[in-house]
């Protein structure tokens, strides 16, 4: 009978790392016991963070950490220590900065060994069980670490000075001197543009990332220049992505990326992050375009989202995996065989044919479906009407979408973080412009609700919830991604509670974060455990960078307030990255973007009018309708005195009774405007 071993892991509630309870090796959670036990007997600790949804940890899993000789080498060498990357990205934030110091590389799994005060000397990321391509074997590395720290303990001296070092720096900047240029935004998204793939959208060759900031930023531009080459480049990625595997034609929602430069086969799975970001620039592009396609994407990844991701009480799930049944992508693709068997042979015939699906296949003798004919081609090409070939095809997806549900679905990590539900919020708040579901008005008001109730303690944001248990403080990209999430819920909904909740956050990000000496966020807050260096993130990466969000949230705000304090700390950010934003605009789409509303300046939108009257309701909805990315927008009542809402107001009222706007930019307002026709040319202005 085989033993079933248990780690202290079981006692966890991240399902990753209750995935690895029962491996042989005697793996502990972070925290002091694991440095006690490595303090006390002079070990090394080894260190791996990885995620549930990360294809390379589970093989890593299979291969060495389920192999009873690999982890008694473990269990006698090192005490080991097992984190999910997702729940404390601090952690994760600091040792992958450490390996790509060390190996040029990072990724996960990641694989770092410590001293017992927690200091890396030493890393890498995935690791072979035995000798291959080149790479050693995992017990080699194990030995051969193990020796060095105990023979050559100067070297590991030497390697963590070096490391500690190289980690203090990366938290600094210095203040530009220049001003800053007015033409900053395009002559951005000029450079970003060189690396943009022609024929396929997207940028680079293989492998393709959504990479939503970048194309926010050429949205803006395009809005600010009217070059429409930027708008082009954002509406054919856009439509390339959704004709392509990366997306689920079947139930909705888009795949983490494209290991080919056409977007046909995905890394299958499906993060909150992604669907969230490119829910929202899917509807921003619809509000410029009218393109029905980018409408039906919103609709069916909200779909999907409310369906597969959403907590019964409200607040989102952060991934589903890539495997089913032991291999990648099993749940998404089909053989011709099966398709022809559930929809029947002349609709599977027409089907196929539109969907690209073959007997051969085109992924590893299976087909992931992806339209290779318009439905206007499909119609000409087998000579039956357009409806006909609409409603075939729609029937049939309905047909396989069914069947598919009965397949074993892939895992779901049924964690709640604060920070990819803020941007889940942002997300819904365009949803809710362009659509007006109840659905998504509910989901989000939900979302908020769970948020304040489960995961708000003693005055302070938690950053995760699983299995009736909210833990950890929250981390900066919680704060500025969910206050980012709340300013874009008020926009979309006029709920003043959303703007007093908003402001609550900044008051305690400021409070937390802030780097007095410096200028600029750190990752963790004065509340949180001392680790061995303070990061202070400012790249954009599949998230937005946490400073750059605080920055747009704080720009935003003052506008809302006239909180000067607000204007000063995100001028110091804009100050001490400027420079950088420069050189490397990649990096820094979000932060651009924060300059952009900065340099530009909002339009302030106020509506006076009863939020129940119909015609107040009529003039948001077309406000909403238009891609303003620069804009603060808010309703007052009649009974208001305006200047409650801004100096610029005082004295002004509504005009003949009606539901009355004021547009006011760079300290100058409108006259009061009650036509739509008026007040759009105000706005295009």
């Amino acid at each position: 009978m085989e033993r079933k071993h248990t780690n202290h892991l079981i006692h966890e509630t991240s399902p990753y790392l209750l995935q690895h309870a029962h491996n042989p090796v005697d793996w502990y959670p972070w925290g002091d016991e694991a440095f006690q036990k490595a303090k006390g007997q002079n070990r090394p600790i080894l260190l791996s963070i990885g995620y549930s949804a990360c294809h390379w940890c589970h093989v890593m899993e299979r291969e060495s950490f389920e192999d009873e000789k690999i982890a008694a080498l473990m269990n006698d060498l090192f005490v080991n220590i097992k984190v999910d990357r997702e729940e404390r990205p601090d952690l994760d934030e600091i040792y992958m900065n450490a390996v790509q110091m060390l190996t040029g590389r990072g990724g996960w799994p990641m694989t770092v060994f410590l001293t017992p005060e927690g200091k890396p000397f030493y890393g890498g990321t995935y690791f072979p069980p035995e000798d291959r391509y080149g790479v050693p074997g995992f017990p080699k590395i194990l030995q051969g670490v193990a020796n060095a720290y105990r023979e050559k303990p100067q070297d590991v001296e030497r390697s963590v000075e070096q490391i500690l070092a190289a980690l203090q720096r990366m938290s600094l900047s210095t203040e530009s001197q220049q001003p800053f240029s007015s033409d900053i935004i395009g002559q951005s998204a000029e450079q970003l543009a060189q690396a943009y793939d022609t024929d396929h959208g997207g940028l680079g060759k293989a492998p393709k990332f959504p990479n939503v900031g970048v194309y926010e930023l050429f949205l803006r531009h395009y809005h600010h220049s009217k070059k429409s080459r930027f708008l082009e480049m954002v509406t054919h990625t856009l439509t390339k992505m959704a004709q392509g595997g990366i997306y689920d034609h079947l139930g909705g929602g888009f795949h983490r990326y494209s290991v080919d430069e056409k977007w046909l086969v995905p890394h299958f799975e499906k993060m909150l992050y992604d669907n969230a970001q490119l829910v929202r620039i899917y509807a921003q592009v619809y509000s410029v375009t009218g393109e029905p396609l980018f409408k039906q994407v919103v609709d069916e990844t909200m779909n999907y989202l409310m369906r597969e991701m959403l907590h019964t009480e409200g607040g989102f799930y952060s991934t589903q995996d890539a495997d089913s049944e032991g291999e990648e992508g099993k749940f998404f693709i089909w053989s011709e065989t099966e398709i022809t068997r559930i929809v029947g042979e002349e609709s599977s015939e027409i089907f196929c044919r539109i969907y690209d699906v073959s007997e051969e296949g085109n992924f590893e003798e299976n087909n992931i479906l992806h339209p290779i004919l318009t439905l206007e081609q499909a119609s000409k090409f087998f000579r039956r009407d357009l409806r006909e070939i609409e409603s075939l095809v729609s029937v049939a997806k309905g047909k396989l979408f069914q069947e598919r549900e009965k397949r074993p679905k892939p895992f779901r990590d049924e964690k709640i973080l604060t920070s990819w539900n803020g941007l889940m919020l942002s997300g819904l708040a365009e949803a809710i412009k362009i659509s007006r579901q109840p659905a998504y008005l509910e989901a989000a008001n939900r979302t908020v609700d769970f948020i304040f109730t489960k995961m708000f303690r003693d005055g302070r944001l938690l950053h995760t919830y699983k299995s009736g248990t909210g833990k950890i403080l929250g981390y900066l990209d919680d704060y500025a991604f969910l206050a980012a999430g709340l300013l874009d819920l008020f926009e979309a909904t006029v709920n003043r509670a959303h703007l007093d909740r908003a402001l609550e956050l900044a008051e305690i990000m400021l409070h937390e974060f802030w780097d007095e000496a410096g200028g600029g966020f750190f990752y963790t807050g004065r509340s949180h455990e001392r680790l061995i260096a303070q990061s202070k993130p400012i790249f954009d990466g599949s998230i937005p960078s946490g400073n750059a969000v605080a920055t747009q949230v704080l720009l935003r705000l003052y506008h809302y307030t006239g909180k000067e304090d607000y204007l000063k700390r995100a001028e110091k950010i804009l100050r001490a990255y400027y420079n950088a934003m420069e050189n490397q605009p990649f990096g820094f789409a979000h932060m651009l973007a924060a300059l952009d509303f900065y340099l530009q300046k909002p339009k302030e939108v106020v509506l006076v009018g009863e939020n129940k009257d119909p015609e107040t309701g009529e003039l948001l909805a077309k406000i909403h309708s238009l891609y303003l990315p620069n804009m603060t927008l808010q309703l007052a009542s009649p009974d208001d005195s305006l200047e409650k809402v801004s100096s610029l107001l005082a004295g002004k009222k509504q005009f003949e009774g009606r539901p009355t706007v004021y547009v006011c930019h760079n300290f100058t307002c409108s006259r009061p405007v009650v036509e739509w026709d008026e007040l759009k040319l105000l706005l295009d202005a």
